[in-house]
C-alpha cells in the first residue's frame, strides 16, 4: 500500500519568509512579537533537556484541556482553524441556497450533525436497514459480496481495497489489496500479553457488547458477537505484517493479473468481490501483503455465516456510531477516546460536526476558506522560500563526502523535480453528483459522502495518475510528500497567525516553516522514499556501495531513537520512526544552512538576547511545545511513524552539529553525543 508521508493532523505551523528590512529589526521591533521569551522556561540547561528550556513557559501557561489526549502550540492553530472554518458553515446556514449547490449540502450537513434531539430520537433506526441486509445473507458468496459493499461506506471488513498509483508504474493507476480489518488498528493490541493490552482487548469487548445492544441486540448475543469479533480480529492480525515490515518498500509490492489470483494468493471468489467492489473486469492488481489477504480469504470460507455476520455487523455499527445517538457516540468515546487515549470529555458537538463536514464535502469548504483567509502574498512568499531550501539541498547533497558522483547526479535529478503543491489546488472537486437531503438521517447522508469519495477512486482504476489532485484539503493544518508523485505538499490552512506573519523573524521562519519545507523534501531521500525515482517509481537509482552507505549512516538514527525510554520500560522505535527521524534531521540540516544566507543571519543582530542561530532552534522546538497523557503516549508509539515531540527536540538536535555551537553544548551536558557518533546522512 503507497505511503503518503505525512506530518500528524495539525502538527506544523509556520511564519512566513520575509525578506524585508526589518530582518535586522532591533529588539522591541516587530521581531519581538514572533519570538516570545515566555515560551521559555531558562531554569531548565539547554544541554540537558532543551525540549522544557524552549517550551516549559508555553506549557506552563496552557495546561491541557481534559478533551485532550495531546495538546501543543500546533492544537491552537488547529483551534484557530476550526473557528474559521465554524464561522464558513454557520454563515452559509443562516442562508437558503439552491438545492444541489455547495452551500446547501455544507449547511444542510452541519445542521444535521448538530440535531441532537432528532439524533437520539433516530436511536438505531439509521443503520437497521443494512443491518437487516446482513442478518439475511446464508452463504459464502453473500459474505463476500456484502463485504465489498460495506467497504464503500463503513469499516473495511477482512482486507483492504484501494485504487493508486502503480508504485512501479506511477503514470497509471492499479487496484490494490492490502492487510485491514482490524477495529483496533493495530496488530500488537491484539497479540501483547502485558497488562495495558490485555485490558484494552476487554475494554474493546465491553464496547461491542455495548454498541451491539445499542443496536437492539440481545444481551446474549451481543456478548456473543463481542467474543467472535474479537477472535476473527485476531487471526487477521496474528498474519498482519509487522509495522516495520509494512515500511520496507519492496516486500509490499506484488503485481498480479487477476487471472493468477487463485494460484498464487488463494483459491477465493475474487471476480465476485471485485463485481462487488465496482472493479468488474481488470486484468491485474497489486497485493501489497500477500499472506495477510491470503489468511483473510481463507477465513471468510472457514467461519460460520453466522460468525461472519456478527463480523459485518461490527464494521457497520462501529463506522456508524459516531453519527448516531447519545448513547452510540458516548460508548465509542470510553474507549476510543478515554481508554486508549487518555481523554477525558468528549469533544463539544460543534467541533465533531465541523470535522465531519470538513471531510466529507473537504474542497467545498476548504474553496470558500481559501478566498477569505488566504492573501496571494502568502504563496508567493512560500514559492519563494521552497525555491531557497530546494537550492540549499542541492548544495548538500554536491559536498555530501560519503555519495559517489553518479548516485549524486540521480538525487539531483530527482530534487529537482518535485512537484510543489501550495496553498490550494489548481482545480476544485465537484461535488455535484453528491447528494446531501435533509429529510434523510445524518448517517445516511454520511454514507452517500463516503460512496461519492469511493466512486471518486473506483473511477480511476485504468487511468493515468492526476498528478494535479491534492491529497489534503487546503484548510487542513498538515503538509506531505507524496514518493509516486514526487511531490511536496503546504495547504492553506497551515499559513496563518500565530505562526504566519508578513513582517515575522527570518530565524523563526526557518525554523518552523523551513524545517517542515526541509522535512518533506527529506522523505525524498529517506528510508523509503529514497527508493523511488524522479518519476515516482520504485526504482534503484544508487550505487551498491552508496546505498550500504545510507543504511549504515541511517542505522545511527535507528540505534539513537530504540534507546529513548518514552515511559518506565517503554522505548521509542527507532525502526518504525526511522523516516521521520530523517525527514527531522534534513529539515533542520537544510533550513539552518539556508537560513545562514540570509541577511539576518549574517547581521547577527539579537533579538530578547538571543542570537539568530539560537531563535532558529527555539522556533523549531516550539513548534513542539505541548503535553500528551500516558495513554496517548503508548498509543502513538505503537501506531504513529513519527516521534513524540519532545524527541522530536531532544532526540534528533544532539545530531545538529549548528545547535551545539548556538547553544554551547559540552561534553558536561547529558544530551551530549561525541561528534564521530551523530547522524551524518543528509
Amino acid at each position: 500500500m503507497k505511503t503518503i508521508y505525512y506530518l500528524p493532523l495539525a502538527v506544523l505551523a509556520f511564519a512566513s519568509f520575509s525578506c524585508k528590512d526589518k530582518t535586522g529589526a532591533k529588539e522591541g521591533g516587530d521581531m519581538k512579537r514572533n519570538f516570545d521569551i515566555a515560551n521559555l522556561d531558562t531554569t531548565y540547561v539547554p544541554g540537558n533537556d532543551f525540549y522544557m528550556y524552549a517550551t516549559g513557559g508555553w506549557s506552563k501557561a496552557n495546561p491541557i484541556t481534559d478533551e485532550y489526549a495531546r495538546y501543543g502550540s500546533f492544537d491552537q492553530l488547529a483551534q484557530n482553524n476550526q473557528e474559521q472554518v465554524k464561522g464558513i458553515i454557520e454563515e452559509l446556514g443562516k442562508t437558503k441556497h439552491e438545492q444541489g449547490s455547495d452551500g446547501q449540502k455544507i449547511g444542510d450537513l452541519y445542521a444535521l450533525g448538530m440535531d441532537s434531539v432528532r439524533l437520539n430520537n433516530e436511536g438505531c433506526a439509521p443503520i437497521k436497514s443494512q443491518l437487516d441486509a446482513i442478518n439475511n445473507i446464508s452463504t459464502v458468496a453473500d459474505v463476500v459480496q456484502m463485504a465489498g459493499e460495506i467497504r464503500k461506506y463503513a469499516n473495511t471488513p477482512f482486507f483492504g481495497f484501494y485504487v493508486g498509483a502503480d508504485e512501479k508504474n506511477s503514470t497509471m493507476n492499479i487496484p490494490v489489496l492490502y492487510q485491514s480489518g482490524l477495529g483496533l488498528g493495530e496488530r500488537e493490541y491484539y497479540l501483547e500479553t502485558d497488562e495495558t493490552s490485555q485490558a484494552l482487548r476487554e475494554g474493546y469487548k465491553n464496547l461491542i457488547k455495548t454498541q451491539f445492544a445499542n443496536a437492539g441486540y440481545a444481551e446474549a448475543d451481543a456478548t456473543k458477537a463481542a467474543d467472535v469479533i474479537l477472535k476473527i480480529e485476531t487471526s487477521l492480525a496474528q498474519a498482519h505484517f509487522t509495522k516495520e515490515k509494512t515500511r520496507i518498500s519492496e516486500l509490499n509490492y506484488n503485481k498480479i493479473q487477476v487471472a493468477d489470483l487463485n494460484k498464487l494468493v488463494s483459491d477465493f471468489e475474487w471476480n465476485l468481490f471485485f463485481e462487488a467492489v465496482g472493479a468488474k473486469d481488470i486484468k491485474e492488481v497489486n497485493v501489497s501483503q500477500i499472506e495477510p489477504v491470503k489468511v483473510a480469504t481463507e477465513l471468510i470460507h472457514a467461519l460460520p455465516i453466522e460468525e461472519s455476520k456478527a463480523y459485518l455487523s461490527w464494521c457497520v455499527i462501529n463506522a456508524a456510531a459516531s453519527y448516531l445517538s447519545d448513547n452510540f457516540v458516548n460508548a465509542n468515546f470510553d474507549f476510543y477516546g478515554k481508554q486508549l487515549s487518555g481523554r477525558k470529555v468528549l469533544q463539544p458537538r460543534w467541533k465533531r460536526t465541523v470535522s465531519t463536514v470538513d471531510d466529507a464535502l473537504s474542497e467545498a469548504v476548504g474553496h470558500i476558506y481559501v478566498e477569505k483567509y488566504f492573501p496571494a502574498e502568502a504563496k508567493e512568499r512560500m514559492v519563494e522560500l521552497v525555491k531557497n531550501l530546494q537550492v540549499t539541498l542541492g548544495e548538500r547533497i554536491n559536498n555530501l563526502t560519503w555519495m559517489s558522483d553518479d548516485t549524486k547526479v540521480k538525487a539531483q535529478e530527482k530534487l529537482n523535480s518535485f512537484n510543489v503543491k501550495i496553498g490550494y489546488p489548481d482545480k476544485w472537486k465537484d461535488y455535484s453528483s453528491l447528494e446531501i437531503k435533509k429529510e434523510d438521517s445524518y448517517w445516511a447522508n454520511i454514507v452517500r459522502a463516503s460512496e461519492f469519495s469511493y466512486n471518486e477512486m473506483i473511477g480511476k482504476i485504468n487511468k493515468p495518475v492526476d498528478r494535479s489532485e491534492w491529497h489534503m484539503p487546503p484548510q487542513m493544518v498538515n503538509a506531505y510528500y507524496n514518493p509516486t508523485t514526487n511531490e511536496i505538499c503546504f495547504p492553506a490552512g497551515i499559513l496563518q497567525p500565530p505562526f504566519f506573519f508578513l513582517d515575522a523573524d527570518d530565524a523563526v521562519n526557518y525554523g518552523a516553516i523551513g524545517v517542515v519545507i526541509g522535512h518533506e523534501m527529506s522523505h525524498g531521500f529517506d528510508d523509503q522514499g529514497s527508493k523511488y525515482d524522479k518519476d515516482g517509481n520504485m526504482a534503484n537509482w544508487w550505487t551498491e556501495d552508496d546505498s550500504k552507505k545510507f543504511t549504515d549512516r541511517a542505522q545511527v538514527l535507528v540505534d539513537h531513537f530504540n534507546k529513548i525510554e518514552v515511559l518506565p520500560n517503554v522505548f521509542a522505535n527507532g525502526v518504525f520512526t526511522l523516516g521521520e527521524n530523517i525527514g527531522d534531521f534534513g529539515g533542520l540540516q537544510i533550513a539552518f544552512n539556508a537560513f545562514e544566507k540570509t541577511a539576518q543571519a549574517k547581521e547577527g543582530a539579537k533579538v530578547e538576547g538571543f542570537t539568530p542561530e539560537q531563535r532558529f532552534f527555539l522556533s523549531y522546538s516550539g513548534v513542539w511545545a505541548g503535553h500528551i497523557r500516558d495513554e496517548e503516549i503508548l498509543r502513538r508509539t505503537k501506531t504513529d511513524p513519527h516521534s513524540l515531540g519532545k524527541w522530536r527536540v531532544n532526540g534528533t538536535l544532539p545530531h545538529i552539529d549548528a545547535w551545539y555551537d548556538a547553544f554551547d553544548i559540552t561534553e558536561s551536558n547529558s544530551l551530549f553525543i561525541p561528534k564521530e557518533k551523530r547522524a551524518d546522512i543528509w
